[in-house]
């Protein structure tokens, strides 16, 4: 394995690098643009470039078929490119959080074998009506961001452990929700739900549901039972 360590240099440009180099990192350096030369580095399998200037990817990143880590936060991205969904190998980590992006493509939903997905703190106001091809999808955060709803694919993740969802302008929940089977935590503070479906109570492996700061929430009867079940419920 060949990683080379490039954080934090200031960079504006990416250097050479090394034939056969399998992670690079150029976390929080200042580039504005990467070349698409980048691309010829089939061998990666981590790419870290979070915490730049980037708005825009060159065309060709489908070609890092072995890549499974892949951080793209912190930049200035108001588009990703639908190629994204054409990395079959991403299996581990997709980080775009924190840019200006305002959709989230359907090609990524290609990803079916992705397990981590953070597109937190962006201004994504809905999401693809079918979401049933990240079933692989072990943790979700989409939290800070402008969701209204979400589709009742919701339910089709069944691999999902955790969903976070804080900070959105959510009102209610489908009821395709209760098909978590797999969920752990389910992180809803923030928004402006009224109501909560009832197949929220047949999460048997829920041990938190947090409600915090939903200020016209009405508490359905069943809750005070799911909470003596074993669930914490946070208010």
């Amino acid at each position: 394995m060949t990683s080379v360590e490039l954080s934090g240099q200031g960079l504006t440009s990416v250097p050479s690098l090394p034939p056969g180099v399998t992670r690079l990192d150029l976390y929080r350096n200042s580039l504005a643009a990467v070349p698409s030369s980048l691309w010829a580095h089939t061998r990666l399998e981590v790419l870290n470039l979070a915490a730049n200037r980037l708005s825009s990817l060159p065309p060709g990143i489908s070609a890092l078929t072995s890549l499974h880590t892949l951080d793209l936060g912190h930049n200035e991205f108001d588009v990703l490119p639908d190629e994204l969904g054409d990395l079959a190998g991403l299996t581990e980590y997709l980080y775009v959080s924190d840019n200006r992006l305002t959709s989230f493509p359907s090609a990524w939903c290609r990803l079916d074998r992705l397990r981590y997905l953070g597109c937190t703190d962006n201004r994504i106001s809905s999401l693809p009506a079918d979401l049933s091809g990240l079933a692989s999808l072990r943790e979700l955060r989409l939290y800070r961001n402008g969701l209204t709803a979400l589709p009742e694919s919701i339910g089709a993740l069944g691999s999902l452990r955790e969903l976070h969802l804080r900070g959105n302008r959510l009102t209610s929940l489908p009821s395709s929700i209760g098909s978590l089977s797999e969920l752990r935590q389910l992180d809803l503070r923030e928004n402006l739900l009224e109501t909560l479906p009832s197949s929220i109570a047949q999460l048997s492996k829920l041990n938190k549901l947090d409600l915090r700061w939903n200020k016209h929430l009405r508490e359905p009867a069943w809750l005070r039972d799911f909470e003596e079940a074993g669930c914490m419920v946070l208010r």
